[in-house]
């Protein structure tokens, strides 16, 4: 069934063709196209396209629908092309002609970008409060391990002392970045689009105010051909925001793969947790942080096939656009998945301790070293060079003193300050 049928049938390969994964995905959308045409259909009895026992005909019966579709038992019948089509079938065949009247004042494009729009708004905050809790756990894991020295590398090559405090602590703190981008992403995907039809307005005396505040908007998109054009930007707002995310994930998986290695050692998790070889018995594999660092970077990809998908599009709809929930569903599905992954491994993560006493890390020292001589009084040139010969004679003898007070550094890790930053960007997805 289509519902701009007008007394023909596409050919059933085009149909097939032009559908393609829809009548699926557009299950994600069901619950949001309930809630759109709630707001809508409010909004039409208040002009008077609606009589009030019409709307209360109208508002038990798609009540009805979403209880369905919160149970699981709302399907997308055979021959019916989406899930607007579905929605507004069931209300005609319960209802009569009533149920035809809830499309009066919109097109489908306007239907399905609010359902986008509510899709994205909740999904953003389901990964924000993901995130979170792995900011949290970060944060816990920096504080409990803030003494524990580990090697700092530049170039892949031992460079100076860092800590598992700063380790853990600066990935909490990039996510903090991260929670930008994805509020920003949020609030251009918390504008209301409905009412801009087809993407050039309604001659009906629609109050797009009165759905911006029934389905909770910051604002409407006020001019109809902006809101149209708002597909494909607000995906790809979308996308940025959780390929920052997944950049910062898969590069703490890849840490993690590294600091498992034998050859450092650094960290470690109960056997369960890793997997084993068909053929070498004695392997304790991290495979969870590499499938992690591998749909990190595929995740990472979702802005450049949004690109590429909506680079030359003229202005107006255009079904191309229909390819990106392919594309955008799956993604944000699987990052909130790596998030609370990453959280549930996290918890069982084991930190080796006294690390830098082993003599492979003695030139690690070196800058300490240093900088001890230049407060002592001798030009930081002529400090430089003595411990540099110390290096080239083989006759340097490190302290192994740490002393790191400023702001963010070994000894003194913000965490509070940062947890705060954190705070201030949830609190502006409410």
């Amino acid at each position: 069934m289509q519902l701009w049928n007008k007394g023909f049938e596409p050919d059933k390969l085009i149909e097939k063709f032009t559908v393609g994964n829809d009548q699926l995905l557009d299950l994600r959308l069901a619950k949001y196209d309930v809630q759109g045409s709630i707001a809508h259909i409010k909004m039409l009895q208040s002009i008077g396209l609606l009589t009030k026992e019409e709307l209360d005909t109208l508002l038990p019966a798609l009540e009805e629908i979403a209880d369905k579709i919160e149970k699981g038992e709302f399907k997308i019948d055979p021959g019916v092309e989406d899930v607007h089509s579905q929605i507004e079938f069931m209300l005609t065949q319960k209802l009569g002609d009533v149920g035809k009247k809830i499309h009066s004042g919109r097109s489908r494009n306007d239907q399905v970008l609010v359902d986008l729009k509510l899709f994205f708004r909740d999904e953003l905050k389901n990964i924000a409060a993901a995130a979170d809790k792995l900011f949290q756990r970060l944060q816990l894991l920096s504080e409990e391990h803030r003494d524990k020295l580990m090697p700092g590398y530049t170039h892949l090559q031992i460079a100076m002392p860092s800590s598992f405090g700063l380790w853990f602590g600066a990935y909490a703190e990039s996510l903090t970045d991260d929670m930008q981008m994805l509020l920003a992403a949020y609030k251009i995907a918390n504008q209301n689009p409905l009412g801009s039809a087809a993407g050039y307005g309604s001659s009906f005396p629609l109050d797009r105010q009165m759905t911006t505040d029934l389905l909770k908007f910051d604002n409407p998109h006020y001019n109809v051909v902006a809101a149209q054009m708002s597909r494909g930007k607000t995906e790809r707002a979308v996308g940025a925001a959780i390929a920052a995310i997944a950049a910062t994930l898969g590069h703490l998986a890849m840490d993690v793969c590294l600091w498992m290695c034998n050859n450092f050692g650094f960290v470690s998790f109960p056997d369960e947790l890793t997997t084993g070889s068909s053929i070498m018995p004695h392997k304790k594999n991290p495979d969870v942080f590499e499938i992690m660092r591998g749909k990190c970077n595929r995740i990472q990809s979702v802005p450049n096939e949004l690109a590429l998908l909506t680079a030359n599009l003229p202005l107006g709809y255009n079904r191309d656009l229909q390819l990106m929930k392919d594309i955008m569903f799956p993604a944000t599905s699987e990052l909130i998945d790596c998030l609370e992954m990453a959280d549930f491994m996290f918890q069982h993560v084991i930190v080796k301790a006294d690390i830098l006493d082993n003599k492979l890390y003695d030139y690690i020292f070196t800058v300490e070293d240093v900088n001890r001589l230049a407060s002592e009084g001798m030009p930081f040139r002529d400090a430089y060079k003595k411990i540099g010969m110390e290096v080239q004679n083989g006759e340097y003898t490190p302290t192994r003193e740490v002393h790191h007070t400023h702001l963010g550094s070994i000894g003194n890790l913000a965490t509070e300050q940062i947890a705060a930053k954190m705070q201030k960007i949830l609190s502006q997805f409410e």
